[in-house]
C-alpha cells in the first residue's frame, strides 16, 4: 500500500444499482450525547464529517436526534442525502433499557430485528427534506449487529432477518463487538458477508491485529472505536509526540493519523468541539502530506508504531 492511499476513502461493497458513499477517515460517533445530539450532528455536517454512526439503543443513544441533525443539514444545503453515509445497528434486548426498546422483547428475533429495521427507517425518512430527490425513499448505507447473540445460532438468525432488507432499505450489514472468530464463522455462513467490523481499538484485544488482517483479506472495513479514551499510554507516546510536535498537530489528532496509518481502517470521532473537529480534519491533510512528501520518515514512524502495538510490519 502506497502512503498516499492510505488515508484515501475507503469503498464499500456496492450493492447491485446502489451506491454507497466511501468511508472518509472519521464517522462521527453519536453515542452519549443525549439531547444535545442534533445540534453535534449538524456541527459535525458542517465541519468536515459525512459519516454518521448511531444506533437503535435509546439507552446510549438517539437515533431520532441524528436525524434531525441531518435533516437540518440537508434542509440548509449543507450536504445531500446522497453524500452522507449513515449507519445505524441493530442491539439485542442485553443491550437495551427494559423501559424504552424499540421492539417487543418477548417477540422472536426474526420480528425484533423487523421492528428495529422498521423504526430506524421511519428515523431516516427525509422525504420532507428532499422532496422529488431519488433519495427520497428511506434507506440505511450499512445496518451493524451491536453485537454478536449469546450463539452463533441466534446471531446467524438475527443476520438473516437483516439480510432480507439488502440492498434496497439497507445497502451494507456489519458487526461490532466482535472477536476474530465469531467473524470468520459468520463471513463463512452468511449469504451477505459483512462489509465493515466496528471494534474497540485497545490493549485488551491486542488491538485486533488478527481481525484487522481478516477484514484486509476480505475487503472488510474495519472500524476503531475508544481509541483515545482506551489508549491514554498511545496518546502520551513517543511515537504521537513525535509527530505531534513535528507537524503541529495534538497527540490525540496525532494517534488518530498512526491509528488510519495502519491502513484499510476508519475512525469513529466523537469529539463535541467544534474546533476539535477542524483540527482533526487538517490533521489527516497534514499527515497526508508528509507521508507522501518523506515516504521513508512515514515508514519509520509507522514502523514504531507498529511495535508499540505488536503489529508486525506487513
Amino acid at each position: 500500500m502506497t502512503t498516499s492511499a492510505i488515508f484515501e476513502k475507503l469503498a464499500l461493497h456496492v450493492s447491485g444499482k446502489h451506491m454507497v458513499p466511501a468511508l472518509p477517515a472519521f464517522i462521527y460517533g453519536t453515542a452519549w450525547k443525549k439531547e444535545a445530539t442534533a445540534d453535534l450532528v449538524y456541527q459535525a455536517l458542517c465541519n468536515g464529517f459525512t459519516a454518521i454512526d448511531t444506533a437503535a439503543q435509546p439507552k446510549h443513544y438517539r437515533e431520532d436526534l441524528v436525524a434531525a441533525g441531518i435533516s437540518r443539514a440537508i434542509k440548509d444545503d449543507k450536504v445531500k442525502r446522497s453524500e452522507i453515509y449513515i449507519q445505524t445497528k441493530f442491539t439485542s434486548v442485553a443491550g437495551q433499557n427494559p423501559e424504552n426498546m424499540p421492539y417487543d422483547p418477548k417477540s422472536p428475533l426474526p420480528e425484533q430485528v423487523n421492528a428495529s429495521v422498521i423504526s430506524s427507517l421511519k428515523n431516516f425518512n427525509f422525504a420532507h427534506v428532499v422532496e422529488g430527490d431519488d433519495t427520497a425513499e428511506p434507506y440505511i448505507d450499512t445496518l451493524v449487529l451491536h453485537s454478536p447473540m449469546p450463539t452463533i445460532s441466534e446471531t446467524l438468525e438475527v443476520w438473516q432477518a437483516l439480510e432480507q432488507y439488502v440492498p434496497d432499505k439497507i445497502r451494507n450489514l456489519g458487526i461490532s463487538n466482535c472477536d476474530l472468530f465469531t467473524l470468520m464463522d459468520i463471513y463463512e455462513r452468511a449469504r451477505i458477508k459483512p462489509s465493515v467490523v466496528q471494534n474497540r481499538f485497545y490493549p485488551s484485544t491486542k488491538y485486533d491485529i488478527g481481525a484487522r488482517q481478516f477484514c484486509r483479506e476480505k475487503n472488510i472495513i474495519y472500524q476503531s472505536f475508544w481509541t483515545l479514551s482506551a489508549n491514554p499510554n498511545l496518546v502520551g507516546s513517543k511515537e504521537a509526540g513525535r509527530l505531534a510536535n513535528q507537524l503541529g498537530i495534538s497527540p490525540q489528532s496525532a494517534l488518530y493519523c498512526l491509528v488510519l496509518g495502519l491502513g484499510n481502517v476508519t475512525v469513529l470521532n466523537g469529539t463535541k468541539s467544534a474546533q476539535h473537529m477542524q483540527e482533526d480534519w487538517r490533521a489527516v491533510t497534514v499527515v497526508k502530506e508528509f507521508a507522501q512528501s518523506h515516504p521513508e520518515e512515514w515508514d519509520k514512524t509507522m514502523t514504531g508504531f507498529r511495535k508499540l502495538i505488536g503489529q508486525p510490519k506487513p
